[in-house]
């Protein structure tokens, strides 16, 4: 066994330890060669004296080849665009948000297995990136049975290059992929490696009645959920979330605008039953998130701040010592809406994100808890 054999075989234990079940999707991990998809560079976070994060490029040729496979057979994402700017043309540091990566291996597969590929399926995957994740999905149904959207140019030249370097020659289109009608029809399975706000209906479209969409729903609070919706003759789909706590980088057309530097206003003070600090966790900041669609969150702790990027609105706590209280400021009473959202899930009981689902019709997208008939909350879409 060659030693890039026993880096690959290594990745595939560790991702099997990460809950892989399907022993056809660990066989494909062990047979594609990683090291040719990072390319020649990739950035490595780190940060500044200010508490940014800023991304170095690390190329290739500086670093010991042997370290080099290391970092690339390590269940680790690498981003290798930054604002647009690739790691491979960076004279220095980068600020800014992750464009483009090399995705955990094991979020990648943990996700096509949710997606139930299997033999014979026809997937359209969203998102090419570096073109390892393509790569699995070709050694698992056959290169003429995938088809993989790309909007960057530059990077679907060089996935396209790594693919046919790795013995692989799928459908690649260049298109942005949240509306890629070009890409075709009756698609057993759609599965996207972004993020999206909201589902983009040509996804329903292009997918055949009882097929599915695995995706990460995902927005402004850096909060999401890995849905798989089945696909319906009437043209509506609906599913459940998996619960697991995965994330992937919103898609282009989905992130937030630019937001100028704020100032807290102390605005309209009240007592807040809400613990701030109960917003952190996976399912709280997912609830936000649905109660107030258009705001980042910020903060840690006992300081939850809700920064609404259309109007301006604030919400901000803090810890006066005899409990929490809240200012909200603006046309929108943020605070207000997510407290409720909290109460509609305890009345049921508060539980995780698997009891979650989405509903999707050509009129709206409602995310629901237990049933379509709970509580439930519209998507910006």
């Amino acid at each position: 066994m060659t030693g890039t054999a026993r880096l690959r075989q290594r990745l595939a234990d560790r991702i099997t330890g990460h809950g892989l079940t399907d022993p056809a999707w660990r066989k494909a991990v062990e047979a594609v060669p990683r090291e040719v998809f990072l390319g020649d560079a990739v950035f490595r976070p780190a940060t500044d004296a200010r508490g940014s994060t800023v991304y170095h490029p690390v190329r290739r040729q500086d670093v010991p080849e042997a370290e080099w496979l290391s970092m690339a057979y390590r269940n680790e994402t690498w981003v290798t665009q930054v604002g647009g700017v690739d790691a491979v043309t960076a004279t220095g540091p980068v600020y800014g948000l992750p464009t483009s990566s090399s995705t955990l291996p094991s979020l990648v597969v943990r996700m096509l297995e949710a997606a139930d590929i299997g033999e014979g399926d026809r997937v359209q995957e969203i998102g090419t990136g570096t073109g390892y994740s393509t790569a699995i999905l070709c050694h698992r149904v056959g290169d003429r049975q995938v088809t993989s959207v790309e909007v960057d140019p530059a990077t679907g030249a060089r996935a396209r290059d790594a693919l046919h370097a790795a013995g692989h020659a799928p459908d690649l289109v260049i298109a942005d992929g949240l509306d890629a009608r070009e890409a075709g029809t009756d698609f057993d399975r759609i599965v996207a490696t972004c993020s999206v706000r909201g589902i983009p209906y040509p996804w329903v479209w292009q997918v055949r009645p009882g097929g599915t969409v695995t995706t990460c729903l995902g927005g402004w609070s850096q909060a999401s959920g890995l849905v798989n919706l089945t696909v319906r003759g009437d043209g509506t789909a609906e599913g459940r979330f998996t619960g697991e706590e995965v994330a992937f980088m919103l898609a282009r057309a989905h992130q937030p605008p630019p937001r100028p530097t704020f100032t807290l206003h102390t605005g309209h003070e009240r007592r807040t039953f809400l613990a701030p600090a109960r917003i952190w966790s996976w399912t709280g900041r997912f609830l936000a998130q649905l109660a107030a669609p258009s705001a980042e969150l910020l903060g840690a702790g006992p300081r939850a701040i809700l920064v609404d990027t259309a109007t301006g609105s604030q919400a901000w706590t803090e810890d006066t010592g005899s409990g929490p209280i809240v200012h909200q400021h603006g046309p929108l009473p943020l605070w207000d809406a997510v407290e409720h959202a909290f109460a509609q899930w305890e009345e049921v009981g508060a539980p995780a994100q698997d009891a979650f689902g989405l509903t999707v019709d050509g009129e709206e997208q409602r995310v629901w808890i237990g049933s379509p008939s709970g509580p439930a909350w519209r998507l910006p879409v």
